[in-house]
């Protein structure tokens, strides 16, 4: 039987389509303001994530052999939590209420807690379909090292999520005076979410802000196996394409964390300061080594 496509991911990657679409009508049309960002930004920005997700699981199970039934209720977990948390967000979206760390009324905190419970059931349903990718043994070796390690660093992606639901200085301070803010979490450090931003991304050009970094690591999942099937196109030996591939995942992994750690520091992402530029230099070189000893370990094997 030849292998399919995983049917569930597939229309929520064609709902996505659609919900695209109608977030991009709604980003010209409707001229109301979510803390600071257009109301259907947060809808646009998630249904384009959330849709290319879907895709690359349904193309990576579909090459699956091993615990394919496991992959396909894996899957299909990510597709139900996935669809749910779209629900939510749009539905915030309508109300123009926040969606995320949203506390100031109880439906409002229902909302956000449904949201929390369901991101991990989706890190979990996510981790379930990397571990079935992980164990298969067919097809090539480098897509299926890349996809590994772009699911890896996907996950991680995912886990800097739950560092922006914990409380804020701010946040903290108000509940030990007395009063509330009622939101718990941010996106921001250092500044108020809702600030000044860059536009499209809507991160904050006055603070550091975690979302870069978990966008980052999330996209990994494509970011890899593109370049595998890339450098197919460019690279004969096999051998040298995996070595390339490796020191790719292990420069996205390090760009994740220094990602973070600027986030954490306070610092906007175009105005890092000097330790930072000094640890992006540090790594930028250690890959360009790397990258270069692939290559002329290559050229050794031609000799050879």
């Amino acid at each position: 039987m030849s292998p399919r496509w995983h049917r569930p991911l597939l229309w929520f990657a064609a709902v996505m389509g659609l919900l695209t679409v109608v977030a991009l009508v709604g980003l010209f049309t409707d001229d109301r303001q979510i803390v600071g960002s257009p109301a259907w930004l947060k809808p646009f920005k998630f249904a384009v994530s959330f849709g290319l997700y879907a895709l690359t699981l349904a193309w990576l199970l579909k090459k699956a052999q091993r615990f394919r039934r496991t992959g396909w209720w894996a899957g299909t977990v990510v597709t139900v939590a996935s669809l749910a948390e779209m629900v939510l967000i749009v539905l915030q979206a309508v109300r123009g209420r926040p969606s995320h760390f949203n506390n100031s009324t109880p439906f409002d905190e229902t909302v956000w807690s449904l949201m929390g419970n369901l991101v991990v059931v989706l890190w979990t349903a996510s981790l379930v379909v990397a571990v079935v990718i992980a164990v298969q043994r067919d097809g090539d070796p480098v897509v299926r090292s890349a996809a590994r390690s772009g699911f890896a660093l996907s996950l991680a992606g995912m886990a800097v999520a739950f560092l922006m639901t914990m409380p804020t200085d701010a946040q903290r301070a108000a509940v030990d005076a007395g009063t509330s803010t009622g939101f718990v979490g941010a996106h921001s450090v250092g500044v108020a979410d809702g600030g000044p931003s860059m536009p499209v991304t809507g991160w904050s050009t006055t603070g550091g802000d975690l979302r870069i970094a978990h966008f980052v690591g999330i996209h990994a999942l494509q970011a890899l196996p593109l370049l595998a099937l890339l450098l197919a196109g460019f690279v004969a030996d096999q051998r040298v394409r995996l070595r390339l591939v490796r020191v790719a995942a292990a420069g996205y992994a390090g760009l994740i964390a220094l990602l973070t750690w600027q986030a954490l520091r306070g610092q906007p992402l175009l105005e890092p300061d000097r330790t930072t530029l000094l640890a992006a230099g540090v790594l930028t070189v250690l890959l360009v080594a790397a990258a270069a000893g692939t290559t002329v370990r290559r050229r050794e094997l031609q000799i050879t």
